[in-house]
C-alpha cells in the first residue's frame, strides 16, 4: 500500500491520479483488480456509489447496467450527460468488482475510500453536489447521519447542499421503494430539480 500512497502524494494533474488508481493492484489478493472511475478537474456533480457490478467490471464502463439507467431517470440526465466529465465524476467506495457472496455482490473493498477520495475531491476545482448512494457512502461520508438509510434519504434536505444521499437504484430495492412511495413523490422532484440547476450553469 506504501507505493499507491506515494503515488497518490505525487500526482499533481487529476489525469495523473486517475491512471495511478487505475494502475492499483492494492487488493490484487483478494480480487480481480480493474479499477472503474470517471472524474475531471471540472466536474460539477461526484456520484459515490458502492463498487462496479460484473457487467460493469467487464465493460469497464461506470454504471453501465440496470442500476445505471434507473440511476439516470432519478437524476433526470442522458447517458450524454452522465457520461461527460465536466458534469459527473463517478467515484465508488470500491473501485473494484468484489465477487459474489451467498446473497449478491460482496461489500465494496474498505481500502479504496480512504486512499483515493479525498485527493480526488481535492483536485475537483467547483464541485458542488456529493450524491451518497446506498449504505456504505453515507456511512463514510455523513458523521452526523441517521442509523439508517432511509433516515438519511427522508432527511436528504438536512444534508444540503453538500451531500444528497439516495438508496441504491438496483432492482433489488424495488421492495424498499415501494415501501416508501415518498421516496418518487418527494425526493426524486427535488433531486432532479437540483441537477438541472446545476448543469444548467
Amino acid at each position: 500500500m506504501g507505493e499507491d500512497t506515494f503515488s497518490n502524494q505525487k500526482a499533481k494533474s487529476m489525469d495523473d491520479l486517475i491512471s495511478v488508481i487505475r494502475a492499483c493492484r492494492v487488493c490484487e489478493d483478494f480480487l480481480e483488480p480493474n479499477p472503474v472511475l470517471q472524474a475531471s478537474s471540472q466536474s460539477k456533480i461526484l456520484v459515490v456509489g458502492q463498487a462496479p457490478g460484473r457487467k460493469v467490471h467487464l465493460t469497464g464502463i461506470p454504471w453501465n447496467d440496470a442500476s445505471g439507467q434507473a440511476l439516470r431517470d432519478w437524476l433526470g440526465v442522458t447517458p450524454e450527460e452522465f457520461y461527460d466529465t465536466n458534469k459527473f465524476a463517478i467515484v465508488p467506495m470500491g473501485f473494484c468488482y468484489p465477487g459474489k457472496g451467498p446473497s449478491g455482490d460482496l461489500p465494496p473493498s474498505k481500502v479504496c475510500a480512504p486512499l483515493w477520495h479525498g485527493n480526488l475531491i481535492e483536485k475537483i476545482e467547483n464541485l458542488e453536489l456529493i450524491l451518497l448512494i446506498g449504505q456504505y457512502a453515507q456511512k463514510y461520508y455523513l458523521k452526523n447521519g441517521y442509523k439508517t438509510l432511509t433516515k438519511n434519504v427522508s432527511h436528504y434536505h438536512e444534508f444540503l447542499p453538500k451531500y444528497f444521499p439516495l438508496p441504491h437504484p438496483s432492482p433489488r430495492n424495488f421492495i424498499w421503494q415501494n415501501k416508501n412511495p415518498w421516496f418518487k413523490t418527494d425526493v426524486l422532484p427535488s433531486l432532479k430539480e437540483k441537477i438541472r440547476h446545476i448543469l444548467s450553469k
